[in-house]
């Protein structure tokens, strides 16, 4: 083993001592804890845009994606939303200890299970400083100790949000070491990590398809993984085209470099001469590259820019200004589409047919399923769940946002007046 790869099992080493601490403090200590990040957040921006502005300027100049860019910028704004996302996970009922599903038996016995963190989490991720500290909040709340390793773009930006998550959970009162940061850029230390399994009960990856699959493939211990978004919105012949056209707009240009932004439009026969040349122009208004199929070529016409759709094109996760389109002739053929393309993340159909939204809900297979709304709202602040760790696409342990509950397992407790078995 390198020197580099000790770092990252020496600080798993430490988080593992420093959990058990954690997992039994109080409610009110790990808020407060949480609240002092928050506000030590906001009062340093300034600070935390002087790293962060450098860490840009070199990844402009090495050439990658607006999309990449886009998740590894902070802003003012976004510095405040970082910090109103914590004091939300401050604001929410702690599951830890909560018993649930208790019953008496026939013996008299009280049978019921509790809630208790998973231990260690490990987490590796590409180049978003605000992942930092919603991973971390997140593990702090539900009583979890937790590793972090940032992509190495947005390194410093990252490693100084961790500094100051340290700094303020130790100040509250809180173990020391129950948040560590790996501050070694060598990639060995992601092997290093996931060969850790006596520390690290759970590994969270946040990125692209390359390094989940890497997680995956090497991990000793168990895997949570998702937030790959291939994500359709269906438009289905029974829609209102005014709310369509919204709904469609929001979910591909409200952010498109995240996971949730819309990737395929699937629009009904039926109403594609009157919907596309209209929302097409409403996209491309707003700087949306289509990828058409050939029905559809013909009603979008020069209403925005459109190039003939690649094969590829239906399995893309674009993040970015660019939108396949797909012209279906009902709503089987719409589901069978999501069934080959879809990556299981976030699926939408428009509609006024209470049949047709029953059936979609029943049959598209995603973390989250959207009757007349924006996938867009596949997010955990906007599930009630405060910030998220991840949104899994798995269907076990957790599925979609993971808050608090999903970062807890239980055990089971037995109550009783001095019974024997028999």
């Amino acid at each position: 083993m390198t020197t580099t790869q000790i770092e990252a099992v020496d600080r798993a080493a430490r988080v593992r001592k420093a959990a058990r601490q954690l997992g039994t403090a109080s409610t009110d200590l790990k808020d407060t804890a949480l609240l002092r990040v928050a506000d030590t957040i906001e009062a340093e921006t300034d600070a935390l845009l002087a790293v962060n502005g450098p860490e840009l300027e070199r990844a402009r100049a090495n050439g990658l994606t607006d999309a990449f860019l886009d998740r590894m910028t902070l802003t003012p704004d976004r510095i405040a939303g970082i910090a109103r996302d914590v004091r939300a996970i401050a604001a929410l009922p702690d599951p830890v200890g909560e018993v649930e599903d208790m019953s008496t038996r026939p013996n008299g016995l009280q049978i019921g299970r509790m809630r208790v963190p998973l231990g260690v989490i490990g987490a590796v991720y590409e180049s978003r400083p605000n992942v930092t500290v919603d991973i971390a909040a997140v593990c702090l709340k539900s009583g979890n100790g937790v590793l972090l390793r940032s992509g190495t773009d947005a390194h410093a930006t990252s490693a100084a949000l961790a500094a100051i998550l340290q700094r303020e959970t130790a100040a509250a009162g809180l173990p020391d070491h129950c948040i560590e940061f790996v501050q070694s850029t060598d990639r060995a230390e992601v092997g290093a990590m996931l060969r850790a399994h006596e520390y690290i009960d759970l590994m969270v990856p946040r990125g692209g398809a390359d390094l989940i699959r890497r997680i995956r493939d090497e991990a000793t211990m168990p895997v949570v993984a998702g937030g790959i978004g291939v994500c359709h919105t269906y438009i289905d012949d029974e829609a209102e085209l005014d709310m369509a056209e919204r709904i469609v707009v929001n979910a591909k240009t409200q952010r498109p470099s995240v996971c949730n932004a819309m990737d395929t439009l699937l629009v009904h026969a039926d109403v594609a001469a009157s919907f596309l040349p209209r929302v097409a122009r409403a996209l491309g208004d707003r700087g949306v590259t289509l990828h058409v199929d050939g029905r559809a070529a013909g009603l979008v016409g020069d209403t925005a820019p459109a190039f003939p759709r690649e094969p590829e094109d239906s399995d893309r996760e674009w993040l970015s200004l660019d939108c396949s389109v797909h012209i279906v002739d009902s709503l089987d053929d719409a589901l069978d589409h999501i069934e080959v393309h879809g990556s299981g993340h976030s699926e939408a159909i428009v509609t006024d047919s209470y049949a047709a939204a029953q059936r979609f809900q029943r049959e598209a297979d995603a973390a989250a399923v959207f009757v007349n709304a924006s996938t867009y709202f596949n997010d955990g602040a906007q599930f009630g769940l405060g910030c998220e760790v991840g949104i899994s696409t798995q269907k076990m342990h957790a599925r979609g946002p993971m808050g608090l509950r999903e970062l807890t397992s239980y055990k089971w407790v037995v109550l009783g007046t001095g019974q024997v078995r028999t």
